[in-house]
This record gives C-alpha cells, structure tokens and sequence, in this order.
C-alpha cells in the first residue's frame, strides 16, 4: 500500500518511516511549514533542512505553509495530505506519535474524512527502549532546540548516545521530564541514518539561547554523494 509520511525532520518521523517502510510502500513525505514555534501539531525547529533531509533518503516532499493557528492549523495539515493523495495515490497516512492524545485523535480523524488508513508505528512505545532502538538501528541523532528545565544551552547540538538516553533517564526521574522530548521539553534532527542515501553536509553552527530555550542554526544544509 501506498503511505505518505508526516515528516518533522526529527528522530520519531524518521523512525516511523523506517518502521512503515518493512510493510508498507512510503511514496513521499508530508510536511506542514508552520510560522507559530508555539504550534500545538507540528514541530518548528529545523524547518529549514526538510528539503536537504527529503533528498538525502530519496523521497518526494509535500509542503504547505501554515501560519500556525491553534485548530486552524489543522486545515492546513488537510490540504497538505489531500494533495499527496492527489499526486502520489496514497492510501494511508504514516505518523511518528508517540503519546500526544492531541495530535494523535486529530490526525486520526482527518484520515477519516479522507477515507485514508493511519498507521502510528511508534505508539505508546517505552520511550527509553525506543531511544536506545534508534542508536541500535544505525540512526544519528542531534539535539537541535530545548525549552525547558534543565536543558541549558550545552544541550543544543548534543548527539544522542547510551551514555545521553541514561543522562536523559535521571533527569526524566528527577525534574519528572519526558526522556524523548515529547512534551516539548527539546526537539531532535537526524543527521544520519539507514534511510539517508546521501551525507547531509551542515555549514557553520550557531547556538541562540536566551530566557531557558534555545535553537541551534546552520547557515546551510546540503546533501553529497556518501
């Protein structure tokens, strides 16, 4: 069956790319390119390297722009799936949730109104046995945003290890944060993988860090034969 994948750029829609890609034939990828950092749906931080990340595993991107409006924003996800239904035929729609009832229950009823199939690989995974899966499986994996206690600003660029997943496990335990970021509390890019085809190049970093969030940047993102 033909899937199009939500895709964020971060480790849980490679993931589940990777996961759908064993029963299923992924024909593009799917991204909202939301202007509100504060959305409720998508993920922000990175928007830049979609298209870098989208040909470096080889997959057609499907893009809509969205200014980010809480519920609003959901129209735009829509019409971004209607047109990979359109142009690439899918039958079903491949998400990275991992625990947001809220994310989860909206995209589930947009497939509805699509008569589209929506296939959640990584749901309700143990979220520190799914991290050290990923590291097992050949991802690698980077910190590019944090926006909460105790993340501080060493944390922007940090690349998930074991030694990292047990660092994030104590602090899940004692600041009663999510170890996988799902609550926001820090988002990921995927440098390389499996999936990846080509190398992703990066070009001169840059941390921006101010009142407990930050954002890492690059002033360029490019792919080249591995």
């Amino acid at each position: 069956m033909k899937v199009g994948v939500l895709f964020s750029g971060g480790k849980d829609s490679f993931y589940a790319l990777l996961k759908a890609g064993k029963y299923e034939e992924p024909a593009c990828l799917i991204s909202v390119v939301s202007e509100n950092k504060e959305s409720y749906m998508f993920h922000t931080p990175g928007q830049n390297l979609l298209e870098a990340q989208a040909d470096a595993i080889g997959l057609p991107l499907v893009t809509v722009r969205s200014k980010g409006e809480k519920e609003l924003e959901l129209a735009d996800l829509e019409a971004a799936i209607k047109l990979a239904k359109k142009k690439f035929k899918i039958k079903g729609v491949v998400t990275g949730a991992l625990a947001s009832i809220y994310q989860a229950t909206r995209v589930q009823k947009i497939c509805n109104d699509l008569k589209l199939w929506c296939f959640n690989p990584l749901w309700q995974k143990d979220q520190i046995v799914l991290l050290h899966e990923l590291v097992e499986d050949g991802f690698v994996v980077g910190i590019n945003a944090v926006a909460a206690e105790p993340f501080d600003e060493h944390w922007l660029g940090v690349t998930i290890t074991p030694e990292v997943i047990d660092e994030l496990q104590l602090m899940a335990q004692k600041h009663h944060i999510n170890p996988a970021g799902e609550g926001g509390e820090f988002e990921t890019f995927v440098i390389d993988s499996p999936l990846h085809r080509k190398k992703l190049v990066f070009g001169e970093k840059r941390k921006v860090f101010k009142e407990g969030a930050g954002v890492l940047e690059f002033s360029f993102v490019r792919t080249m034969k591995k």
